[in-house]
C-alpha cells in the first residue's frame, strides 16, 4: 500500500514563503513523477509543478519563478518551495505521485492546506 503525507501548510501573510513537503512509503516503480497540484472550493484540481526521478520539471505558468519543487535525498520524497506568496495561491496543495512504467499507477495525499492573507 502507498501512502503519502504532506506536511508545511499554514497561514502566511501575502509575500511570504512556505516550505511544503511530501513523503510516500511503499512499493513505487521507480520511474516515476512526483507532483504538487492544488484545488479550492468549486474549482478543478491544477497542477502546480512536477518532478520525474530523473530530475525533469515542470510548472504551472501562475507559480513559475516563484515556486520550486525538488526532490529528497530520502527516496520518493518532495518538495515545494513556495515564495512571493499571493492570496490567490491560498489552496489546499495535493502531493501526487505517478508511476512512469510498471503499472502506471497514481497515488495522492490527503492535502496540506495554504491560506494566504493579504
Amino acid at each position: 500500500q502507498v501512502v503519502l503525507v504532506e506536511s508545511g501548510g499554514g497561514l502566511v501573510q501575502a509575500g511570504g514563503s512556505l516550505r511544503l513537503s511530501c513523503a510516500a512509503s511503499g512499493s513505487i516503480f521507480s520511474s516515476n513523477a512526483m507532483a504538487w497540484y492544488r484545488q479550492t472550493l468549486g474549482e478543478q484540481r491544477e497542477l502546480v509543478a512536477s518532478i520525474t526521478n530523473t530530475a525533469y520539471t515542470l510548472y504551472g505558468n501562475s507559480v513559475k519563478d516563484r515556486f520550486t519543487i525538488s526532490r529528497g535525498n530520502a527516496e520518493n520524497t518532495v518538495y515545494l518551495q513556495m515564495t512571493s506568496l499571493k492570496p490567490e495561491d491560498t489552496a489546499v496543495y495535493y502531493c501526487n505521485v505517478r508511476e512512469l512504467g510498471g503499472g502506471q499507477r497514481r497515488y495522492w495525499g490527503k492535502g496540506t492546506l495554504v491560506t494566504v492573507s493579504s
